[in-house]
């Protein structure tokens, strides 16, 4: 009975910690872009390093797509790949660039973080599996109900 209780308890543990890194998200998505970190740390400059691999943020109204209202796209700071366009930005008041959809879900993946004591859902580039930032329920309602809070240091914005 005890062996039973303690393979039980092994079993339990394994489903709920299983998946999560040593900062409490789960694994990584791995995609055809993946690279070490060590390689991204040449590529990218601090802030886009710090966010993107370290899974950072920026500080909300202090970021440089937070009030853009030009029209254009806007692209993964590491791959150079569209994400997200302008005609599906909108002002959601927090202080970061917020959407409310990707040019394509192929683009983007949306996985479990359970970090700092929160349940939230990340957005990562699929192609790479670095952070974006952030999905919400909050929305809009016209246009689907989602907000995809995104750190400008993530992105880069070509005009139109």
């Amino acid at each position: 009975m005890k062996s039973l209780v303690m393979m039980l308890c092994a079993v339990a543990f394994s489903a709920l910690f299983g998946c999560e890194n040593s900062n409490g998200q789960n694994k990584q998505v791995k995609g055809k872009k993946s690279k070490p970190a060590t390689e991204w740390k040449k590529e990218l400059n601090a802030n886009q390093y710090h966010i993107m691999v370290e899974k950072g943020t920026e500080p909300p109204f202090k970021n440089a797509y937070w009030n853009n209202h030009e029209k254009g796209v806007y692209v993964s700071a590491a791959t150079g790949d569209v994400l997200f366009s302008s005609d599906d930005k909108f002002d959601s008041g927090t202080g970061w660039p917020s959407f409310t959809k990707p040019v394509s879900n192929s683009k983007i993946a949306v996985i479990q973080d359970n970090s700092y004591g929160m349940s939230r859902t990340e957005v990562v580039e699929r192609s790479t599996g670095l952070h974006l930032g952030h999905v919400f329920d909050d929305g809009p309602e016209d246009r689907g109900g989602k907000r995809f809070c995104m750190n400008s240091g993530a992105l880069k914005f070509i005009k139109k």
